[in-house]
């Protein structure tokens, strides 16, 4: 959420930063509530005045002069009762608004209407090149006996599957080595509730404009998260915490689930887009300072190159567009790894950040060297994320004979196997 006074004194940018990322606001109609909303509260003030006045002075009237001064009191707080009636509609109103406003993005950003639009940055690793036919990771799966998805379809409908035998045990080694890359750098590594309340998905700025990709409990009034960072995130949410005690390195690694409502027809074949999957998210609270942000945001950048690196998988960096970037986000970069039946990279990976805008939603502020309390900048990024980075491993490390090699920085994880070979 942007700070009003923000708003208001930067409305053509803001105008500006909602059309590059194709959000529709209209930043008038909030700055009119915004001073229809300040003409009720002097009004309120005054009457709250004259009541405290008259309350004062009623145990020294009698008669009618006292009855006078009684019949006022119920005439004014008859109208301070409407006066507050009206401003909580309009304030309910303005903070409808407030909460679809996007976050202004970055110079840096890239000006652009969807992924099509992102720019690269750089590349590591070599391109694999093959001296055979290759498999997929779908016909690579089903003869290793790891991966079955008609099952997995037929108990649970499309873009849903089985993860079986040495491929449970290859995700949970990713997983695995992920913390504990993670851990080695300072990061607290969180089990986190999978199911939240409106508030926690408000303050993220996942609602409104996500109720469409979130699975809900209607009858408990709960959402399944589509990433760990909507509950580490919230895990601060109206506190105050002190300067001394940042950065707040926080790693979720938590189920994921997500509708992908309209993307019918989109990425359909295995593992790239299903419903479920397995993630572990980095989440930063660092204090409001722009040299801070970015250090954080360069080093969670840097711990998902790492995995990847220690993978020994190619990828690249891109800088994400206007019109690719979600309401809160100030900056984005996706790594895409190289998926050898894409012919092509594929994301794997997003790094956000946000400035204060999930920080004013959730209310999550430090009290500075001063004294004054400052909102928390926040930053996450994907970490690892599985199934999908099984695509390029699969594929990746595939030989002539069906086999796939185990990762050489798996190996550990996986009582020291060193491939995965089809079953007869």
């Amino acid at each position: 959420m942007l700070d009003l006074k923000f708003i208001r004194e930067n409305a053509e940018k803001v105008k500006t930063a909602a059309k590059n990322k194709n959000i529709k606001v209209d930043v008038d109609e909030i700055l009119r509530l915004d001073d229809e909303r300040k003409n009720y509260i002097p009004k309120i003030e005054k009457i709250r005045a004259e009541k405290n006045k008259a309350s004062s002075e009623i145990p020294k009237l009698k008669g009618e002069e006292k009855e006078k001064v009684l019949a006022h009191m119920k005439e004014i707080s008859a109208e301070e009762k409407n006066l507050n009636e009206e401003l909580k509609k309009v304030e309910d109103a303005l903070n409808g608004l407030l909460l679809i406003v996007p976050q202004v993005h970055s110079d840096e950003t890239p000006v652009g209407k969807d992924d099509t639009e992102n720019v690269e940055l750089y590349k590591i690793g070599e391109v694999p090149r093959f001296d055979f036919d290759i498999q997929d990771h779908v016909a690579l799966g089903e003869k290793l006996d790891i991966l079955d998805f008609p099952r997995g379809v037929k108990i649970a409908g499309s873009r849903n599957y089985f993860l079986k035998n040495e491929g449970v045990l290859l995700e949970q080694a990713i997983l695995r080595l992920t913390i504990d890359m993670l851990m080695e750098k300072g990061f607290s590594p969180f089990s986190v509730p999978l199911l939240v309340n409106d508030a926690a998905m408000t303050g993220t700025a996942y609602f409104p404009g996500g109720e469409e990709q979130a699975y809900r409990v209607e009858k408990d009034e709960l959402n399944l998260i589509g990433t760990s960072e909507v509950s580490v995130c919230s895990y601060h949410s109206g506190e105050i915490l002190q300067e001394s005690e940042l950065p707040r390195l926080y790693a979720g690694i938590s189920p994921c689930f997500r509708r992908e409502a309209g993307t019918y027809g989109k990425d359909t074949h295995g593992l790239y887009r299903v419903h479920q999957f397995m993630k572990v998210e980095q989440v930063v609270l660092c204090k409001n300072d722009m040299e801070e942000s970015e250090k954080m945001f360069a080093m969670l950048l840097k711990n998902a190159e790492d995995v990847l690196e220690a993978l020994g998988l190619p990828y690249r960096v891109v800088a994400v567009c206007s019109g690719d970037m979600g309401r809160g986000q100030y900056y984005k970069n996706d790594i895409e790894t190289w998926m050898p039946s894409r012919k092509g990279y594929g994301e794997t990976h997003s790094c956000s950040s946000f400035h204060e805008f999930q920080s004013r939603r959730l209310n999550i502020r430090y009290r500075d060297a001063h004294g004054n309390t400052q909102y928390v900048h926040t930053l996450n990024n994907t970490a690892i994320a599985s199934p999908r980075i099984l695509i390029p491993i699969l594929e990746i490390y595939q030989q002539k004979d069906g086999s796939v090699k185990v990762p050489e920085a798996l190996q550990k994880y996986m009582n020291g196997m060193k491939e995965i070979r089809p079953k007869k």
